[in-house]
C-alpha cells in the first residue's frame, strides 16, 4: 500500500534503509528537543530577566505566552503548509526563522523586544513541529513501527520540557539568561544540514487550501483570551479592556466554527473531533500542559524568590522529574505499541493528581525532599502521557492527514502552556496583596488544586477514549473523510489509517 507522498526525484519513502529512518527521526526529534529546552527553560530565567529587563509580572507571562500563542496559533498553518509546499523545504525554512528568532532573544534590551523575539521564535516552531511529524508518520507506515516512533517522538518533548529547567539553570548561573536562546542556534544550523542530507522532499498528494479567515480567527480567540486571563488581574476584572477581550474571544471563537463548518477545505476539520481517540487527545493534551505550564511558571518564582536558590540550585531541583520523564517517556510508547493507551494515560492521571495534591501542602519551609518527591511524581505523569496523546490524534485518520492532524495535538499541547501558565498566574497572584516572594508560597494553593484536578481529567480522558465505542467513532470519522474526498477511487493515494486505534474492554 503506497504511503501518501508525492517526493523528490529518484526517492522512495517505501524503500529507506532502517539506519537512514533512524537516522530522519533523530533529526525530527533534535528540532522537538530544541523547542522544549527553550520553551520550559525560559521559566528559570524569568527572574533574572526581570531583574536585568526591568520585566512586570504579566510582562514575565508574556514572555512565554507570546511564544506559546503565536506556535499554537500557527501550527496548524504550519502542518498545511509542509503537506502542500513540500515538508522538508518548510522544516528548513523553520529551523532558520527559529533559529533568528533566538539570536533577537540573546540581543533584547527590553521586555517588549524580548515578547517580539519571542513571537518570531514562534513562528519558527509553527513549521517545525507539524511537519516533523508529518515526516515520522510518513517515514515509519507499519502501525506498530509507527507506534513506536512517536513514542520516541514523544519521549523528546517530555524529556526536553523537564530538562529546560536544569539546563536553563546551568546556563543562567554560567553565562547569563541570553546563553538560553544562544543555545539553539548552532543546534538549529546542525539540524538544517542533517535535513539536506537525510530526509527526503514529500507532500500529500491533495494539499489543502489556505483558509485566511480561520487562521485570523483563532489567532484573535487565543490572543484575546489569554490577554484577558494575564491582564486581568491589573486592569481589573471588569475593566473595559478585559471583558471587551473576554467578549471578542467569544465571538470570534463563534464566527470561527460558523466558518469553519461551511468551507471545503477548512483549516481545523470538525470531522475530526467526531472521533473520540482524536478529540480526547486534544483534551488530554490541554489539561497535562496545563498543569506542566503552570508548574513551570509558579514553581521557578517559588524555588528562586520565595526560597532564595539561585536558577542553577532551581534547576536542580526539578532533576528528579526530568530523570523520571527520561524513564517512563520511553516506556509510554513501548506500552502503546504493545498494549493500547488506556495504561499509560490513566497512569499520567493519577500522577499528575498525586503531585498536585502534595504541592498544595507546601510553604516557605516545605522540605526539599518532599518537594523533590512531588517533582518525582509529575515526571512520571508528563512522561506517561505523551506517547497516547500524540498516537490518538493521528488513530485512524488517513496518512494524507497527517500534518493537520498532528499539528491540531502540538496546538493543544501549546494552548495548555499558555493557559497554564495565565490561569495558574492569575489564580496565584489574585491571592498576593505584597511582595510576591513571601506572599505566593500559600498563594499558590488554588493553582496546585488546579493541577490535581488536571489529574482527574487525564484519568477521565484515559477511559473514555480507549473502548471499543471509541475506536468505532475512529473507523466512522475516517470512513467520512475519505468518503467526503473521492475516497474510492484515492484509497491508493490515502493509504491506511496512520495507526490502528487501540481497543480496549
Amino acid at each position: 500500500m503506497n504511503a501518501p507522498n508525492i517526493t523528490g526525484p529518484g526517492t522512495d519513502i517505501s524503500e529507506l534503509s532502517t539506519r537512514r529512518r533512524m537516522a530522519i527521526l533523530a533529526t525530527c526529534c533534535l528540532s522537538l528537543f530544541i523547542v522544549g529546552i527553550d520553551t520550559s527553560g525560559v521559566n528559570v530565567a524569568l527572574p533574572s530577566i526581570s531583574a536585568d529587563l526591568g520585566a512586570s509580572e504579566s510582562q514575565l507571562q508574556w514572555v512565554v505566552d507570546a511564544y506559546t500563542l503565536v506556535l499554537a496559533s500557527l501550527l496548524m498553518l504550519g502542518g498545511s503548509l509542509g503537506d502542500r509546499w513540500g515538508r522538508k523545504r518548510v522544516f528548513q525554512v523553520g529551523l532558520t526563522v527559529f533559529g533568528l528568532g533566538s539570536i533577537l532573544c540573546s540581543l533584547s534590551v527590553s521586555p517588549e523586544m524580548l515578547i517580539g523575539a519571542r513571537m518570531l521564535q514562534a513562528v519558527g516552531g509553527a513549521m517545525m513541529n507539524p511537519v516533523a511529524m508529518s515526516i515520522i508518520t510518513n517515514t515509519f507506515t507499519e502501525p506498530r513501527e509507527r507506534a513506536r516512533a512517536i513514542g520516541m517522538w514523544g519521549t523528546a518533548i517530555g524529556v526536553s520540557m523537564a530538562l529546560g529547567p536544569l539546563v536553563g539553570g546551568a546556563l543562567v548561573d554560567g553565562i547569563g539568561w541570553e546563553a538560553i536562546f544562544w543555545l539553539n542556534v548552532p543546534v538549529c544550523l546542525a539540524a538544517c544540514v542533517l535535513t539536506a542530507l537525510l530526509i527526503p522532499e514529500s507532500k500529500a498528494p491533495h494539499a489543502r487550501r489556505a483558509d485566511p479567515a480561520g487562521q485570523f480567527l483563532i489567532l484573535v480567540f487565543l490572543a484575546t483570551l489569554t490577554y484577558g486571563i494575564i491582564e486581568g488581574r491589573g486592569l481589573g476584572w471588569g475593566s473595559a479592556w478585559v471583558v471587551g477581550a473576554f467578549g471578542t474571544a467569544a465571538v470570534a471563537l463563534a464566527v470561527f466554527l460558523v466558518v469553519e463548518s461551511r468551507r471545503r477545505e477548512p483549516l481545523l476539520d470538525l470531522r475530526f473531533f467526531r472521533s473520540i481517540p482524536f478529540s480526547s487527545s486534544v483534551v488530554g493534551a490541554v489539561l497535562a500542559f496545563s498543569a506542566m505550564g503552570g508548574f513551570l511558571f509558579l514553581n521557578t518564582l517559588y524555588l528562586q524568590s520565595s526560597r532564595g536558590l539561585s536558577p542553577l540550585q532551581a534547576g536542580l531541583m526539578t532533576l528528579p522529574m526530568a530523570a523520571a520523564n527520561a524513564v517512563f517517556s520511553p516506556l509510554s510508547g513501548r506500552l502503546v505499541g504493545d498494549r493500547g493507551a488506556r495504561l499509560p494515560m490513566v497512569g499520567a492521571g493519577a500522577m499528575v493528581l498525586i503531585s498536585g495534591l502534595m504541592l498544595t501542602q507546601t510553604g516557605v519551609d516545605t522540605s526539599m525532599w518532599f518537594l523533590a518527591v512531588a517533582y518525582l511524581f509529575l515526571g512520571i505523569g508528563m512522561g506517561l502521557v505523551n506517547a497516547p496523546i500524540t498516537n490518538a490524534a493521528v488513530s485512524g485518520m488517513p496518512r494524507a492527514q497527517a500534518g493537520v492532524a498532528s499539528a491540531i495535538a502540538s496546538t493543544s499541547r501549546q494552548v495548555g502552556i499558555s493557559l497554564g501558565v495565565a490561569v495558574f498566574g492569575a489564580v496565584a497572584f489574585a491571592g498576593i496583596d505584597g511582595p510576591v516572594a513571601d506572599g505566593l508560597p500559600e498563594a499558590s494553593h488554588p493553582a496546585w488544586a488546579l493541577m490535581a484536578l488536571c489529574g482527574v481529567g487525564l484519568i477521565i480522558v484515559g477511559f473514555v477514549s480507549t473502548g471499543r465505542w471509541a475506536a468505532a467513532t475512529a473507523e466512522q470519522t475516517r470512513e467520512r473523510i475519505l468518503a467526503s474526498s473521492g475516497a474510492t477511487s484515492q484509497r491508493a493515494d490515502t493509504g491506511s489509517p496512520a495507526s490502528a486505534p487501540t481497543v480496549e474492554a
